[in-house]
């Protein structure tokens, strides 16, 4: 399991893209653009832990076996991991604030490092702590974003 805080990840990734557009100012229109898109990462990111607070279950990413339930509602509808979506989006507003292209990198960087490391093995976990009911839920939620997938699962863990 990593041990890295995804926030760290993420703090790594707004400090690259600063220097990656230094002495680029935001101009209106990137500057609404962008506090639109962090407004709406930021309700994604928070209906998810309210939603685990909802389930009375655990969000540390760095402990998903502590896990007591698996969390199907709110952005869960959508999104396996609203959380992580909604600090891509954050990622993602900040790169269009700062402008150009180079500030994007980041963002396919912080995605790919929880893409590939971080997601696999709290899948694992909790399709160890949950066994169908999360491998149910896996296969009809995507990881990312898009559409369900199979019959919609409302609810289902302890």
């Amino acid at each position: 399991m990593p041990k890295v805080p995804p926030p760290v990840y993420v703090a790594v990734g707004l400090a690259a893209q600063h220097l990656l557009a230094r002495g680029r100012r935001p101009t209106v229109v990137r500057s609404v653009a962008a506090g639109l898109l962090a407004a709406g990462s930021v309700c994604v990111a928070g209906g998810a832990a309210r939603a685990f607070k909802h389930k009375d279950t655990t969000f540390n990413p760095l402990e998903p076996e502590g896990a007591t339930a698996v969390v199907t509602e709110g952005p869960f509808r959508y999104t396996r991991n609203p959380m992580y979506v909604g600090m891509a989006g954050l990622l993602t507003a900040h790169a269009v604030l700062r402008g150009g292209w180079l500030p994007l990198v980041p963002v396919a960087a912080f995605v790919a490092v929880i893409d590939r490391t971080q997601i696999p093995a709290e899948e694992q976990a909790l399709s160890w702590s949950f066994g169908d009911a999360y491998d149910s839920y896996r296969s009809a939620a995507p990881r990312w974003l898009g559409p369900r997938r199979g019959p919609r699962t409302s609810s289902a863990g302890g």
